[in-house]
């Protein structure tokens, strides 16, 4: 069996550098005072041997972890199975990659797991925590704020009517209110006049703000032409059955996010309504594995998902490099010229379903 080689040592950089052991810590380490000269030698020294410094010991020099959490108030089989969680990952990925920060993922599959997460977030082993998906009753944003971490939310604040202490806290949102707006404006446009909507879950204030939208444009609408899913494909098909059996002669839908549009059109289709000339059909995220492999292709609203997962991480980074105002109170605090919500445009892109 082949042996592993050693880790080089603090010692032996030193040595290769000819410079002290402790002004190659304060190089690895990011602290100052060193001259550009010497500085280079260890750096040099530090990339001929391999040397990686050791996290426990940068830790107590810097006081920081480099690495953030990244709580989703979802059950691991939704988060897997969505691939919104994917992409929105995929940009708060990037953009800790790029300040050599790692990503500690934590899910919540249940209430007892709560407890879990504001003991980890408690406990020093994070800088920060990106946090999103909440519900209304979502005990997370006590916790954190508890935990005493700079935070980012995701999506717009509204979890427990402020009693939490988070009315001031950072946030990243799409325009889900008036991404709903215009697509409904679009299929009243087309000459539909029995438009439904299948909202999201109605204890998130991303499905809510979609309600709102539609009833901006619909007015209250006629009873049972809206039916609360829940963001996934069971859940449109579901509601989709439900409003067919309200109200057979329905002429358009429009369906808070793409999951759920793509289940309605399975049941359509099985009903024999033709989608757009029966039925017109308008989703929300613009989610390409999803919009684009529909038939006919969807409709949809786009939001930058990826785009609102750097933003989260970018705004975090900055309060954790002190140009925010870092007051570390477990709401994150509003960054110094950044107002506490950044709230992201969203287009309306037209395909073939409406």
């Amino acid at each position: 069996m082949t042996e592993t080689a050693p880790r080089p040592t603090l010692e032996e950089v030193a040595a290769l550098a000819g410079v002290s052991r402790a002004t190659v810590s304060r190089v690895v380490n990011g602290g100052d005072g060193v001259r550009e000269r010497l500085a280079e030698r260890v750096r040099r020294a530090v990339d001929e041997l391999g040397y990686v410094p050791n996290q426990a010991a940068r830790s107590l020099v810097t006081k920081r972890h480099d690495a953030v959490a990244v709580v989703i108030a979802e059950p691991e089989t939704r988060v897997f199975a969505d691939p919104f969680f994917a992409v929105q990952l995929r940009g708060i990925s990037k953009e800790l990659t790029a300040h050599d920060s790692q990503l500690v993922l934590l899910l919540t599959e249940g209430r007892e797991d709560h407890t879990r997460v504001g003991r980890y977030l408690a406990g020093g082993h994070v800088d920060g925590a990106l946090v999103f998906s909440l519900h209304l009753d979502d005990p997370l944003p006590g916790l954190v704020r508890r935990a005493g971490l700079p935070t980012v939310f995701g999506g717009r604040p509204g979890w427990g009517g402020g009693t939490d202490g988070t009315g001031d806290a950072v946030y990243v949102d799409s325009d889900n209110r008036g991404g709903a707006r215009e697509a409904v404006r679009h299929l009243v446009g087309l000459g539909r006049t029995r438009i439904a909507h299948i909202a999201g879950a109605l204890d998130q204030t991303s499905g809510v703000d979609r309600l709102e939208g539609f009833r901006d444009v619909m007015g209250e609408s006629e009873p049972g032409l809206v039916v609360e899913g829940d963001f996934t494909p069971a859940g449109g098909e579901r509601a989709m059955r439900e409003l067919l059996a309200r109200h057979p002669d329905v002429d358009a839908v429009f369906a808070a996010n793409d999951l759920t549009a793509a289940g309605a059109l399975r049941v359509l289709r099985e009903t024999g309504r033709r989608v757009p000339d029966d039925v017109a059909l308008v989703g929300f995220d613009d989610m390409l594995p999803v919009a684009e492999q529909t038939d006919p292709p969807l409709t949809t609203v786009r939001q930058d998902i990826e785009e609102m997962g750097r933003l989260m991480a970018r705004l975090l980074l900055r309060t954790l490099d002190g140009d925010g105002d870092g007051d570390g109170d477990g709401a994150g605090g509003a960054l110094d010229g950044t107002p506490a919500g950044m709230v992201l445009p969203t287009t309306l892109v037209r395909r073939a379903s409406a």
